[in-house]
């Protein structure tokens, strides 16, 4: 059985059926609580103090630590980008970790932006350091990867696609929400890996909705076999691993792409981007999004985070 863990501004908390119960620890940071496994299965067996409904939650995985996210990773996503799934390799960038937010927290879409848009994504945190060299396997896995948390990949398209790369564009304070929970997951929980279903709704309106079997091209094992060949990663670091079909951004048709590649950039970009600012699917001011993963037994819940879309 899963332990979801709970963190506010003083306190970690595991979430019990009957409630919250504080755990007994010093950790001030996810690598130190990860490493103090004992007190949060000594939590889970005590008698809750709070309601969960009560606590404000904060992201239960802590910045400073290294946000790396891959690109381009379930196979309906890549196709919808116009792109064939068999050509697409393992790749990924980098997000700062300031942009870290809590499940209940806004989303703050910073004044020059205009499209701004969701991924929910499905976050390793990672448990013990993994140096560059290191040997991973389907057998040792687990030891490495220590829970599993929701997070929301938000992108300022705007800024991203003309610069062709990631890492402003993705970047900016409350762009990647995590939680609520910190899921911590064995062996035999991580094997369901793929039974997971994500699902991303906008006021209500559903707009992702997919399993990672049969979609994801490329599983946590590999992702971090290929960034154990030029990453250190520590504990507390997170790895997203991207999102299906149903962002806001999609491909344009294609015989719009082969005109628009015959244009000097900048008027393709001002075309493109005077395309996109009718797509409704961009979040505005006020949006409510929802974000939830779970195997569809319910085994395995990550929880459900809430965020409201605030314009600066």
């Amino acid at each position: 059985m899963t332990l979801s863990v709970l963190r506010t501004a003083d306190a970690w908390w595991v979430h019990t059926p009957a409630g919250a119960a504080r755990i007994d620890t010093k950790a001030t940071t996810t690598a130190q609580l990860l490493a103090d496994r004992a007190a949060v299965e000594e939590a889970a067996s005590s008698t809750p103090t709070a309601a969960v409904s009560e606590l404000n939650l904060l992201s239960p995985v802590t910045a400073p630590c290294r946000v790396v996210a891959q690109m381009t990773n379930f196979e309906s996503h890549v196709k919808d980008a116009g792109m064939d799934p068999k050509t697409v390799p393992l790749t990924f960038f980098r997000k700062s970790s300031a942009s870290i937010s809590g499940p209940f927290d806004d989303i703050v879409r910073p004044s020059h932006v205009r499209l701004l848009d969701y991924e929910v994504e499905i976050g390793l945190v990672i448990g013990r350091d993994i140096p560059v060299g290191t040997t991973l396997t389907d057998a040792n896995l687990a030891d490495y990867v220590a829970a599993l948390a929701i997070t929301n990949d938000v992108s300022a398209r705007d800024i991203q696609l003309p610069q062709t790369q990631f890492y402003e564009a993705k970047s900016y304070p409350t762009f990647t929400p995590v939680g609520p929970a910190l899921v911590l997951v064995n062996a035999e929980e991580l094997a369901r890996f793929g039974d997971l279903r994500l699902r991303l709704r906008v006021n209500g309106d559903e707009r992702q909705n997919a399993l990672v079997e049969g979609d994801m091209l490329y599983r946590p094992l590999q992702a971090l076999q290929s960034l154990a060949r030029f990453q250190d990663l520590a504990a507390g670091d997170l790895v997203l691993t991207g999102t299906p079909v149903g962002t806001a951004l999609s491909a344009p048709p294609k015989p719009i792409e082969i005109i628009g590649n015959l244009l000097p950039p900048a008027v393709k970009w001002k075309a493109f981007f005077a395309r996109q600012a009718k797509n409704p699917k961009y979040l505005r001011h006020g949006d409510v999004v929802e974000a939830s993963i779970a195997t569809d037994d319910g085994a395995i819940d990550l929880g459900t985070q809430r965020l409201t879309v605030r314009f600066a």
